[in-house]
């Protein structure tokens, strides 16, 4: 008996299925370009749940015959091509004759479709994948085509759905790009019973961009325009003051088609480099026309990416038609550029390295003392107590020693050699330990059993470095304005001082179970999102309230930001918003605790301190104080290694000293 059979139909379309209908945003896509291929000009997508439960999209092209809708339900079969050689001069959007049949055989299908002359349509109804009920019905012009209780045949596809809030938002990405790549065509998108997406369909792409993007965007366009021989560039970018925090604002569009082209996001890239900050990114609208048979658009399932047959020569245009675009801008209001510039190059001067002879142990330097965290006999004096708090405080705000000294005690504080400061320390710290004695064999145990409890918690426990509780690593200075080199008696060590930062925040919200406390703002910022952003923003709003940002509505797809996290410096705000939607928009099924988690992470990382920032050395030691006591100090939130030890031994080895007596 033969081991190999030929599978059934219903097999076969399940198969390609998973190809072509990865998730509900999938079925609207090929429904939608099934539509504009018909020389629709008004298309209506309605969705409820994600498109999960309910999608319906409604056009007036030119419908179909019932012949056609009998066989558009077979695979393969198409409008679009005859011959193989059609392939290399396709102009269509859709036109393998998969769609179809593979949405039906996984979902409740049903089509009604009617040409103009007839007095009756057609109506077709499959249950996944059975046989069709073909039958007359009446309808208008045009086709409507239902699916409903996707993947309901075939629970584990189902399973790996992310949220509805998050499958809806991808529905509404895929209808913004397409309305913009056909601004002629008017598009409307309703979810769970709300107009989200609504386009004058007037073929003016300005127009279109405005109505999906808001006035605010629609403000800050610039045009691009380029005309070569065999490539044709045009659509809209933003001034580089205009930015946002991922690509999903950028499309890319090669005759008519939306695609994914690294070339194109790179041409971009570099035509910016210098003009915005390296998290930044312009809202673009790039439409490029060249010669069919220059592309291949059958090299991807679902057709969104394509093959150049110059990719170089796509790229060098696309660089110069938005360099072309924005140097204009920049010369005209150089002012606005001036806010987004890259951070100039600090000129830093690290002091002296000092070291202690190696006859003479290392004296720990201390935690800086806390506001509120004095012996229970009262041993620090006020000024001490609130020179603790400047210093903590100075770690957020980036200020020197001297202006927390004068903040402090109201007067200039004399020149002192960093010696002299560390003696002073040390000396504040043997004050502290004399109001609170300990038994050497009980600090011996609870030392011990604190490292224990590092090494057991966090997985970087194999990795050799272990931070003493009681503070006793010394900061010496910065490298490249973005590590901390500091070190103790047992060897050197190299801290990322915004991976280490990041932590201590994010442990620091971790543990503030009722919510972050935030201060009021006394300007008030006014955010504009695109719809799915806002409606986001109104299902979190609980989350984004636990986090510290308050928002209220202010107007269609507006809110007033009036509070923020106290830790997070009101130039940052916006943009962690913006990067908390972006991570709720791209998360999985999942519990709150984990949304919570994830979006902690985000907070603490664009508060954190960053790379290329100057350190004073007391605020080093207030780092490297504060990220000994998190419970995971070697690991930022994301996984990056907060800091590297090289021990003695094997700092010997390295300088080939092995066996040498001096």
């Amino acid at each position: 008996m033969s081991t190999i059979h030929v599978l059934d139909d219903n097999t076969i379309n399940k198969i390609a299925a998973g190809e072509v209908v990865e998730r509900p945003a999938s079925v609207i896509k090929e429904l939608i370009e099934n539509a504009m291929d018909a020389g629709a000009t008004r298309i209506e997508v309605e969705i409820m749940a994600g498109g999960t439960s309910f999608m319906r999209v409604t056009d007036n092209g030119r419908g179909m015959s019932a012949e056609d809708a009998r066989l558009a339900i077979l695979r393969h079969a198409t409008s679009k091509i005859q011959a193989v050689s059609d392939l290399n001069t396709i102009g269509t959007l859709g036109f393998r004759g998969e769609a179809l049949p593979t949405i039906a055989s996984v979902s409740r299908f049903s089509l009604l479709t009617r040409q103009e002359g007839e007095d009756f349509g057609t109506r077709v109804d499959i249950c996944g994948g059975q046989e069709p009920d073909i039958r007359e019905a009446g309808c208008n012009l045009g086709t409507t085509i239902k699916v409903e209780d996707l993947f309901f045949n075939t629970p584990a596809r189902k399973k790996f759905l992310k949220t509805t809030h998050t499958e809806g938002g991808k529905i509404n990405d895929f209808i913004v790009k397409l309305a913009l790549s056909r601004p002629d065509i008017a598009f409307q998108f309703i979810n769970n019973n709300k107009v989200s997406v609504v386009t004058p369909g007037n073929g003016n792409l300005f127009d279109a961009i405005r109505a999906i993007y808001g006035a605010k965007a629609a403000d800050s366009l610039l045009a691009l325009s380029l005309d070569g021989e065999e490539i044709h560039i045009s659509g809209y970018i933003t001034k580089p003051s205009m930015l946002k925090s991922s690509r999903a604002w950028q499309t890319y569009i090669v005759n008519s088609r939306i695609i994914q082209n690294r070339a194109i996001a790179k041409a971009i890239d570099n035509a910016y480099k210098s003009l915005i900050p390296k998290s930044g990114f312009p809202l673009a609208v790039v439409n490029i026309e060249v010669p069919q048979r220059t592309i291949d658009v059958n090299v991807h399932p679902q057709k969104s990416e394509l093959k150049f047959e110059d990719e170089s020569r796509v790229f060098k245009a696309v660089y110069k038609a938005v360099l072309d675009a924005i140097r204009p801008a920049a010369d005209r209001a150089l002012g606005e550029v001036a806010a987004v510039v890259e951070r100039p190059e600090h000129h830093y001067t690290m002091e002296p390295m000092r070291f202690v002879p190696a006859t003479e142990p290392l004296s720990p330097v201390p935690s800086w003392p806390r506001a509120g965290k004095a012996a229970a006999g009262g041993s620090f004096s006020h000024a001490s107590a609130a020179a603790g708090q400047a210093f903590e405080d100075s770690v957020r705000l980036q200020q020197t020693p001297q202006t927390i000294y004068e903040a402090v005690h109201g007067k200039a504080r004399p020149a002192m050699e960093f010696h002299e400061a560390q003696a002073a320390l040390q000396q504040e710290r043997r004050q502290e330990a004399a109001l609170q004695p300990v038994s050497p064999a009980r600090e011996s145990k609870q030392g011990a059993q604190a490292a224990k409890s590092l090494t057991a918690q966090d997985p970087c426990r194999e990795s050799g470095v272990l931070l003493e509780n009681d503070g006793n690593i010394i900061p010496i200075g910065q490298v490249d304005l973005t590590y901390i080199i500091a070190q103790d008696a047992k060897g050197l060590y190299i801290i990322d001082q915004h991976a280490a930062h990041e932590r201590i925040l994010f442990d620091k919200f971790s543990s503030m179970a009722e919510g972050i406390p935030s201060q009021q703002l006394l300007v008030h910022q006014i955010l504009s999102f695109d719809a799915g952003e806002a409606a986001l923003v109104e299902a979190n709003q609980d989350l984004f309230a636990s986090l510290g940002f308050h928002l209220e509505p202010s107007g269609e797809r507006e809110f007033r930001l009036t509070e923020v996290p106290a830790d997070v410096p009101v130039s940052e705000a916006e943009d962690i918003v913006r990067e908390i939607l972006t991570n709720l928009h791209d998360m999985h099924r999942t519990t709150a605790k984990e949304i919570r988690q994830a979006c902690l992470a985000t907070t603490a990382c664009r508060a954190a301190i960053k790379a290329g920032e100057e350190l004073s050395l007391r605020q080093m030691q207030i780092i490297l104080d504060e990220l000994a006591h998190t419970p995971f100090p070697y690991t930022c939130p994301h996984g990056r290694p907060t800091i590297l030890k090289f021990s003695n031994d094997e700092l010997a080895k390295m300088f080939k000293r092995t066996g040498f007596g001096f």
